[in-house]
C-alpha cells in the first residue's frame, strides 16, 4: 500500500492534520523524500518523511510524531 494524494493524515495523538497535498521525490533516485500536508487552516503546511509513518489504511495515515514535532511552514 502506498501513500497517495488526498489521504487523511493524523498525528500520534490522533489529531486530524489535513490531507496529502504534495509528494516530494528525490530527483536522482525517484524515491519519496517527504510528504506535504496542507493543514485544515489552508494557510500552513507540515512535512513528514516515510519513516514517520506509524500505520496506515487505504484512507488514512497515522504518524509517529505529534504536530509540534513536525517541520512546518
Amino acid at each position: 500500500m502506498e501513500i497517495d494524494y488526498g489521504m487523511t493524515v493524523v498525528d500520534k495523538n490522533d489529531k486530524h492534520l489535513g490531507t496529502i497535498d504534495h509528494i516530494i521525490n528525490d530527483v536522482w533516485s525517484g524515491e519519496v523524500r517527504k510528504y506535504m500536508v496542507r493543514l485544515d487552516d489552508d494557510i500552513s503546511a507540515v512535512y513528514f518523511k516515510p519513516t514517520h509513518v506509524a500505520e496506515m489504511t487505504k484512507e488514512r495515515v497515522k504518524l509517529n510524531l505529534a504536530i509540534e514535532e513536525m517541520e512546518q511552514t
